[in-house]
């Protein structure tokens, strides 16, 4: 009668993964675990913008010819300063909560705050601050400007270029802009106006908010348009870090849902990569280990045999 069979293990389940669908809700934790270090660099940023607005800027000199430039009134702002977080951050985060926004924002604040610091640009309405009762004071020798009005508004004075609240605007409006043309697909060769409408009107709002700060006396109109190209140019760097083109065929979700959320076999391949070679390991330590012992035992056994003759 011949053996029975040797016994074999069960073929295991074939794992089905389905059809990927959007995790709207659930990748977020995940992939902000995976950019733990970026978000340390955030708290470090915005550490660094609160610094620099702490630091004295640059005193440019400003002779008695330069007030005649520099006499605009002394006018409250169209755009509240604490109304521009709200707008270009709060306003955008609203439609996609996640640090892409953040690194834009936050990384423009830096260089915007950083170059007000160091260029020191007097403002349109620096002679109300520098002369707040009209009646303005110079050096007898080199005629340049002796201020005696309030510290904090002549400190102020001195941060016109380039402008921040059109900077900010650009880089969170702009990145808004990336982001619905990639939500629309907008560049799909459609032709649709409507979508480049909803697209360029963040942008249409950021330009006005420039406008205002010409309007306003507070800023020069070089001062709006390098700050325009700042926001503009920082976000577009930003979005295309964390998604593709807009007009590509994968611009509708940012590169870490493909690496991490659409293909999560890879990273479960890697992992019972990882076990494997651990189990294989311990295997070959263990056939390590038996061959020893037999070696031993045959030595052992050739050596009585030897002193027995």
């Amino acid at each position: 009668m011949p053996p029975p069979p040797p016994a074999t293990s069960p073929a295991p389940a074939a794992i089905r993964l389905g059809a990927p669908h959007p995790y709207l809700r659930t990748h977020g934790t995940k992939v902000a675990r995976l950019h733990l270090l970026d978000w340390i660099v955030l708290a470090l940023l915005v550490a660094i913008d609160a610094g620099l607005n702490l630091i004295e800027p640059f005193h440019r000199f400003v002779g008695e010819d330069m007030m005649i430039s520099l006499r605009y009134p002394l006018k409250r702002n169209t755009v509240p300063i604490w109304a521009v977080p709200i707008y270009a951050v709060a306003g955008p985060m609203i439609i996609f909560i996640e640090e892409w926004l953040l690194f834009s924002v936050l990384i423009t604040a830096v260089l915007t705050d950083a170059i007000k610091d160091g260029v020191g640009r007097p403002r349109p309405n620096f002679f109300w601050r520098c002369f707040p009762d009209g009646i303005p004071k110079y050096n007898n020798i080199t005629r340049g400007v002796i201020c005696h009005g309030d510290k904090s508004v002549i400190k102020e004075g001195h941060k016109s270029f380039p402008s921040g609240h059109t900077s900010w605007s650009f880089a969170g409006l702009g990145f808004l802009s990336w982001y619905l043309a990639g939500k629309i697909k907008a560049f799909d060769r459609g032709g649709h106006v409507a979508k480049l409408c909803i697209v360029v009107l963040p942008l249409l709002i950021a330009a006005m908010v420039g406008v205002s700060r010409v309007d306003d006396y507070w800023h020069h109109w070089q001062d709006v348009f390098t700050g325009g190209i700042l926001g503009l140019v920082v976000a577009s760097f930003c979005y295309l870090q964390f998604f593709p083109p807009p007009a590509g065929e994968q611009g509708f979700w940012p590169h870490a849902y493909f690496e991490h959320i659409l293909h999560p076999e890879v990273e479960n391949q890697v992992q019972l990569t990882a076990t494997s070679n651990h189990h294989q390991g311990l295997d070959m330590r263990t056939n390590n280990q038996s061959l020893d012992s037999m070696e031993e035992g045959r030595r052992a056994r050739c050596f009585i045999s030897y002193t027995a003759n």
